[in-house]
């Protein structure tokens, strides 16, 4: 059993161009933002897709229908929403630190280890239903970096530290096989 799975991170949102940490709240793509996803459309192969599941917060299911438009069916699920900052989201950015919560909550929050949680149960729903299929995530950096963490058995502190934010080393859709 095995499904692929290839992720793309929604677009650049007002939040991030003013340096806060949206968290929980749904956020708003900036125009650089539309502009991303419009353009990664060009970049992917679509037919290679089976369906695609966005996060249930407003920023990324607008990326996923600014990237697939009427091409595939999009689903939205909770499980994959960014991790909760509790107290922080929507705060400056410099104070949401996942190293510091990896292990601890964030203030009326969540701990990354609870987004890995989440995204465990995710990966095995995908594999109960679509068993050989190839599915598109759109969604953030918390869960993004727990699929790191599931799908290559590295460390939080490993996924944290090469994260291709801080390397800025982005791509048209991260790839990752769950079986």
């Amino acid at each position: 059993m095995s499904v692929r799975i290839i992720y793309f991170v929604h677009g650049t949102t007002t939040d991030n161009i003013e340096h806060k940490s949206t968290g929980w709240l749904d956020g708003v793509l900036s125009e650089k933002g539309i502009e991303q996803s419009i353009k990664l459309r060009e970049q992917i192969n679509l037919d290679e897709i089976d369906f695609v599941i966005s996060s249930d917060l407003k920023r990324a299911i607008d990326s996923a229908k600014n990237i697939f438009k009427d091409s595939k069916v999009i689903l939205q699920d909770k499980r994959i929403r960014e991790c909760n900052y509790g107290d922080l989201n929507g705060k400056d950015s410099s104070l949401v630190k996942y190293e510091e919560h990896i292990n601890i909550q964030f203030p009326n929050g969540e701990s990354l280890q609870e987004v890995e949680k989440r995204l465990r149960n995710f990966c095995n729903y995908l594999l109960e239903n679509y068993n050989g299929k190839t599915v598109a995530l759109v969604s953030h950096k918390a869960p993004q970096l727990a699929l790191e963490v599931i799908t290559k058995n590295i460390s939080w502190k490993e996924a944290i530290d090469n994260d291709w934010r801080k390397t800025k080393n982005w791509r048209p859709g991260w790839r990752y096989e769950i079986v």
